[in-house]
């Protein structure tokens, strides 16, 4: 499937973000929801891989909007965001993860 290539912008937002070293003034909730779209995506990917496709469309955009909160929350716990900046990143991270699911053509 393949939603985000390795070398995307996504991609290497999420390496950016996951990075120990990166601190919290180097990180924008842009690239926080940049970087949690393309986990999301990967989490999707292995989930339907173990379990087959969602029976709806409305039910795979919920496992994406799970995944990226999920991702977000993480990141949140660990490098710290502003409670606004959390919820721009999450918003932005369901609303990238719903237009890769698509412009997939699964639904």
């Amino acid at each position: 499937m393949g939603w985000f290539s390795h070398d995307s912008d996504e991609a290497s937002a999420y390496n950016s973000v996951t990075n120990e070293s990166t601190h919290k003034s180097e990180i924008s909730h842009q690239l926080i929801a940049a970087a949690a779209s393309y986990e999301a995506a990967r989490a999707y990917e292995k989930h339907v891989e173990a379990n087959g496709k969602p029976a709806s469309h409305d039910q795979a955009k919920a496992l994406l909007a799970g995944f990226a909160g999920a991702f977000v929350d993480r990141i949140v716990e660990t490098k710290g965001l502003d409670e606004i900046d959390v919820a721009k990143a999450k918003y932005e991270a369901h609303e990238n993860a719903k237009s890769k699911l698509a412009d997939s053509g699964d639904y």
